[in-house]
């Protein structure tokens, strides 16, 4: 959550400068996150050559473990399995 609200003080900071200096930021919003979003997922394809090189599937599971939460930026959620079924009985 930290990271968030650094992210967001430091735009609103960026965006008073802007201001007070008088210029448009220098694309349009919804281009500028279709941009950020086009690197979020491009840093992802690294890590899959990665994966197929070493001749190791690039599986579902793999794929939202490793790729989906960094693109997103959250967590996965806890795994379920036979320690919790354990847990239960």
């Amino acid at each position: 959550m930290k990271f968030y609200l650094v992210s967001l003080a430091a735009g609103l900071l960026v965006g008073c400068i802007y201001a007070l200096l008088q210029v448009r930021s220098p694309a349009p919003p919804a281009i500028a996150l279709i941009g950020l979003f086009g690197m979020l997922v491009g840093e992802q394809a690294v890590p899959i050559a990665k994966r197929l090189i070493s001749g190791e599937p690039v599986t579902v599971s793999w794929f939202r473990a490793e790729c989906v939460t960094r693109i997103s930026g959250i967590a996965p959620a806890p795994a379920t399995g036979a320690a919790e079924h354990d847990r239960a009985a």
